[in-house]
C-alpha cells in the first residue's frame, strides 16, 4: 500500500522535467475545470451508493489538492504541509466543543458556534 510520502513523491515526479508533459504544462488556472468534474463525480459516486467509486473519485479529488500544493510550492507560494496545517488548525479552531471546554447540546449550537467563530475570522482578514 502506497504511503502519502509516496504521494507526494509521484506528484513531484510527474510534474519534473523526467515527468508527464500534460501535468508539467498544468497551472491553477487549467486545473480549476478537472477539480470540478472530480468533484461532480464525487457527487454522482454518493448519489448512487457506490462505494468503491466513491474511493476512486475522493483520490481523484486528493490529486488535484496535491498537484495544486506541487505548484504552489515550485512558485515558493505553500506546501502541502502548509494546507495540511491550515486545515488541521481551523478544524480544532472551529470545534472547540471538541478540542476545547465549550459545551454543545445539538447539532444547531454546534452549527451556530461554528458559524460564529467563522465569522470572527473573517473580519479579522484584511
Amino acid at each position: 500500500m502506497y504511503t502519502f510520502e509516496e504521494l507526494k513523491g509521484i506528484t513531484a515526479k510527474l510534474r519534473s522535467e523526467e515527468g508527464c508533459p500534460w501535468d508539467r504544462e498544468q497551472t491553477f488556472g487549467s486545473l480549476k475545470k478537472h477539480l470540478a468534474s472530480e468533484a461532480e463525480e464525487v457527487f454522482e459516486a454518493v448519489d448512487r451508493g457506490d462505494m468503491e467509486n466513491l474511493c476512486e473519485e475522493l483520490g481523484d479529488v486528493l490529486f488535484q489538492v496535491m498537484i495544486n500544493s506541487q505548484i504552489a510550492s515550485e512558485q515558493g507560494c505553500f506546501t502541502i504541509e502548509d494546507v495540511i496545517d491550515g486545515v488541521c488548525r481551523k478544524m480544532v479552531r472551529r470545534h472547540p466543543h471538541v478540542f476545547g471546554n465549550v459545551k454543545i447540546n445539538s447539532v444547531e449550537e454546534g452549527t451556530a458556534l461554528w458559524n460564529q467563530i467563522k465569522m470572527q475570522e473573517k473580519a479579522k482578514k484584511p
